[in-house]
C-alpha cells in the first residue's frame, strides 16, 4: 500500500485487477467513484469475471484465473518496446540505469544461483555490481547490455500482445487498449493506480505478481506521486496491524525478520539486513536496521539483553521453513502438530479447502478458540448435516474456546487499511465471561513461566526471561502501557550523533520517533514503524479534533537523525521561499541570461513560475580561472554541465524540495535543468 485510499479520487486512471471492490470493500470503492465524477478517470477492470466492478467500469477485459502475471508482462513488454515510459522518473528514481553482476543469468526459465536438489536459489548473481567507492555502477545512457533497462527489455521480449492473448485468453484488441491506457500516465500531470486484493495476494507466486504490478507503475513514473501508486484492499484493520506487528511465521514486528536455521552467526545475520546506500545520498530504512533490532530485544528482554551476548540473539527461533496457514494445516493432517490456537481466526471459513482444514482440526489433541463469537472452525466437531457432515464421535480433538472482547469493547490501537494508526474507545462492558485478549494472553504467558519454572523443560529461557516488569498489573497489561512499550523509551540518555555533549531525549522519556533508536543499547521499542505513536506529549494516535481540519505538511527533514518538520497551513512560511541554490545543472543549448525572466518548474503538477537564473558565487569564482575555451562553454552552455545556480522568484513558491529537479522554459523551449540544493 503506497497511498492512503482517500489520493485515489486524484487518479485519472484506475486499474483493478485481483480484486472486486465495488462489492468486497465498498470503503475503498467510494474514492473511485470520486475519481471518476470530479476528475473525469477512466476506471479499468480485467478479472476473469465480469463483476461488480466491471459492471459500473469505463472498460472491461477478461482473463484466464492465475494467469494475471503474464498480463502484466505484457503491460511491460509494451511499454519499453513502445517507449511509453516516465524518462525523468526511470532514471532518477529507479535502479533502471544500475548494472547488475556479468555472472547473472536467466536460460530457459531458470535464473542463475539455482540449486536442483535443494530447489532453492543463491541470489548473490542477482546483486548490482559495485564500484571501487562502494556505491552501484551505471550506465545513464541506458546502453549497457547489463543495465536493469536492457535486461527486462530482453527478458520481457517475449510477452507480446500475442503471447497475452495465448496464455490468458485476453482478446488482442481489449490488452493494447489496457495497454494503451496505462501508458497514457507517463507524462506529468497524469496518473494511475492499480488496485488489487486476494486475487493477487492468495496465490503461490503473490509476490511476484505485486511486484510486477509495482514495476509497472515504476515505469509510468506512478509511486510516490499523488492519485497513483499500488493500493491494497484489504477487508478490515487487523489485516494492516497483524504485519506490522510481526504475526506472520517469518517476521519480527515492524517487518524485521527471523533468522533462518544456516544464520547462527549474529554478525552475519546482521550484515545480510544492513542494507548499505547503493548511491550517494540515497535514504534507507534498513540501513538502520540493528537500531530497530536491538531496541526490539531491549524491549523484549530489558537488561538480561547485552552486547555481550549479541542481544539475545540466540533466542530467537531459527526457521527451517515458511510456516504459513498452509503448511501448518499439511502438519495438522501430517500429524506433525498436534495443538493450534486460533486467535481471532476462523480458517474454515477463510482458507482454500475447507474438507483438508477440517482433516487437519480433527487429527488435534487440542484447539484453542480466541474469539467473542462461535465460528465455523469452533464448532468443526459438531454434524450441522449437509452444512457440516462430520462424524462427532471419531474426533477426539479436545476444544476450549476462550470467548474475547470485541473491539467495540475495549480501549486500543487500530491500524487502518490506509496505514494510519487511530486510538478507540471503549463503547461497552464485555459481556458474560468474556476477557479481553490481552488478559487471556498474559495469563497464558505467566502459567507457562510458572510450569518452566517448577517443571523444567528444552530451553525455556526464551520464555523465562522476557521482561513483563513495567505493567502495573503484571496479569492483564493495558492497551495504554503496550503503546508506551511500543513507542519505545529511552534507556539512558540518547544523544545526537553529530554533537554527543547534546542530549536529545533523557534517560525514561518516550521516543519521539524511529530516528532516535539506537544499537547501543540505549533505547527500547516494540515496534519501531510505530515509534511516535505515544511521545512525551502524549497518545498521538488520540489527536482527532474536528475543529480545524487545517492540514499536516512536511516543511522540511533531518537526513542524520531520519527527523521531519512538520507544520500546519498551505501558506506556513516554512513552506514558502523566493529563492534556491541548485547543483549539477545542465543545459541543453543556450544556457539563461543573468537578470532576464524565464519559467522555472519545481514540481511537475505545478504552473511555471517566473525567475531569474545567476550563477552561483562559487561558479563566478571557478568561471574567473577558467581557460578562454572553458569559459566560452560556461558562457553558452550547450551540452554543458555545469556545477551550482541561483534562482530568484518574483512570487514565493511552495514546498520548494531539495533532491528534486528544476527545469527551466523560455516559452514552451526546455533549456535545461538541475538539482534543487536548497532553499532560501
Amino acid at each position: 500500500m503506497t497511498n492512503h485510499w482517500v489520493d485515489i479520487k486524484n487518479a485519472d486512471v484506475v486499474l483493478i485487477m485481483g480484486g472486486n471492490a465495488a462489492e468486497a470493500h465498498p470503503c475503498g470503492f467510494k474514492w473511485v467513484t470520486e475519481a471518476k465524477a470530479h476528475n473525469n478517470a477512466y476506471f479499468m477492470v480485467v478479472d476473469p469475471r465480469f463483476n461488480r466492478s466491471a459492471a459500473v467500469a469505463d472498460y472491461y477485459a477478461p482473463l484466464r484465473s492465475g494467469s494475471d502475471i503474464v498480463f502484466l508482462g505484457g503491460i511491460i513488454n509494451y511499454l519499453l518496446t513502445h517507449d511509453r515510459i516516465h524518462h525523468e522518473y526511470v532514471k532518477n528514481y529507479t535502479d533502471f540505469s544500475f548494472i547488475v553482476r556479468d555472472d547473472f543469468r536467466f536460460v530457459d526459465g531458470i535464473f542463475s544461483g539455482y540449486n536442483e536438489e535443494t530447489r532453492t536459489y543463491d541470489r548473490s548473481t542477482w546483486d548490482y555490481e559495485l564500484g571501487p567507492d562502494g556505491y552501484v555502477r551505471t550506465d545513464p545512457t541506458l546502453q549497457h547490455p547489463r543495465c536493469v533497462y536492457q535486461l527486462m527489455k530482453k527478458h520481457y521480449a517475449s510477452y507480446t500482445p500475442e503471447a497475452v492473448e495465448r496464455m490468458c485468453g485476453t482478446p488482442k484488441d481489449k490488452f493494447l487498449h489496457v495497454a494503451e491506457t496505462l501508458a497514457s500516465t507517463a507524462v506529468p500531470g497524469r496518473a494511475a493506480t492499480i488496485m488489487y486484493a486476494l486475487g493477487w495476494t492468495q496465490h503461490s507466486i503473490g509476490a511476484q505478481i505485486l511486484r510486477t504490478g509495482a514495476m509497472v507503475q515504476l515505469l509510468l513514473g506512478n509511486i510516490g506521486v499523488s492519485g497513483g501508486g499500488m493500493n491494497a484492499l484489504r477487508g478490515h484493520s487487523n489485516i494492516q496491524g497483524l504485519t506490522d506487528l510481526g504475526l506472520l511465521s517469518a517476521t519480527l514486528t515492524g517487518y524485521l525478520t527471523l533468522p533462518r536455521e544456516t544464520e547462527q552467526d549474529y554478525g552475519k545475520y546482521m550484515a545480510k539486513r544492513t542494507l548499505k546506500p547503493l548511491r550517494p545520498g540515497q535514504v534507507s530504512y534498513w540501513q538502520h536496521y540493528p537500531k530497530f533490532h536491538v531496541s526490539l530485544m531491549k524491549s523484549w528482554y530489558g537488561d538480561k539483553a547485552t552486547k555481550e551476548n549479541n542481544w539475545l540473539f540466540d533466542y530467537l527461533p531459527k526457521l527451517d521453513k515458511e510456516y504459513d496457514m498452509l503448511q501448518i494445516f499439511e502438519m495438522m493432517n501430517e500429524g506433525t502438530v498436534n495443538g493450534y490456537l486460533a486467535q481471532g481466526f476462523n480458517p474454515i471459513a477463510s482458507l482454500s479447502n475447507s474438507a483438508r482444514v477440517r482433516s487437519g482440526l480433527s487429527k488435534l489433541k487440542f484447539l484453542v478458540i480466541m474469539d467473542p463469537l462461535a465460528t465455523e472452525t469452533s464448532e468443526f466437531w459438531r454434524n450441522f448435516g449437509e452444512y457440516n457432515d462430520v462424524d462427532t464421535a471419531s474426533i477426539k480433538t479436545e476444544v476450549f474456546r476462550l470467548p474475547t472482547t470485541c473491539f467495540a469493547e475495549e480501549d486500543g490501537s487500530i491500524v487502518s487499511s490506509a496505514r494510519v494508526l487511530q486510538w478507540h474507545w471503549k463503547a461497552a462492558e464485555q459481556p458474560g465471561e468474556a476477557r479481553p485478549d490481552i488478559a487471556i494472553m498474559s495469563a497464558l504467558h505467566i502459567r507457562l513461566k510458572e510450569l518452566y519454572a517448577k517443571e523444567g523443560g528444552v530451553f525455556p529461557d526464551p520464555i523465562r526471561d522476557l521482561d513483563w516488569s513495567g505493567y502495573a498489573r503484571p496479569e492483564e497489561p493495558t492497551p495504554e502501557e503496550l503503546a508506551l512499550e511500543y513507542n519505545g523509551r529511552a534507556l539512558k540518555d540518547v544523544t545526537d550523533p553529530k554533537d554527543p555533549t547534546k542530549v536529545i531525549r533523557k534517560a525514561g522519556q518516550q521516543l519521539a520517533g524511529f530516528g532516535e533508536c539506537r544499537d547501543d543499547g540505549s533505547t527500547a521499542s516494540g515496534c519501531w514503524i510505530w515509534a511516535g505513536c505515544w511521545t512525551e506529549a502524549g497518545n498521538q494516535m488520540g489527536r482527532r479534533d474536528n475543529a480545524d481540519g487545517t492540514p499536516w505538511f512536511v516543511a522540511g527533514k533531518d537526513l542524520a537523525s531520519n527527523t521531519l518538520i512538520v507544520v500546519r497551513g498551505h501558506d506556513h512560511p516554512l513552506l514558502l521561499t523566493q529563492r534556491l541554490a541548485a547543483r549539477d545543472v545542465h543545459w541543453i543549448g543556450a544556457a539563461p541570461e543573468p537578470g532576464r525572466p524565464y519559467g522555472v518548474k519545481c514540481r511537475y503538477r505545478q504552473q511555471d513560475a517566473e525567475g531569474w537564473v545567476q550563477p552561483s558565487s562559487s561558479e563566478e569564482g571557478a568561471a574567473t580561472d577558467a581557460t578562454p575555451a572553458d569559459a566560452s562553454a560556461t558562457a553558452t552552455g550547450a551540452g554543458k554541465a555545469t556545477s551550482r545556480i541561483e534562482v530568484g522568484f518574483a512570487e514565493p513558491q511552495w514546498a520548494v524540495t531539495p533532491g528534486q529537479s528544476v527545469v527551466f522554459y523560455d516559452g514552451e523551449v526546455c533549456l535545461g535543468g538541475a538539482i534543487i540544493d536548497r532553499q532560501g
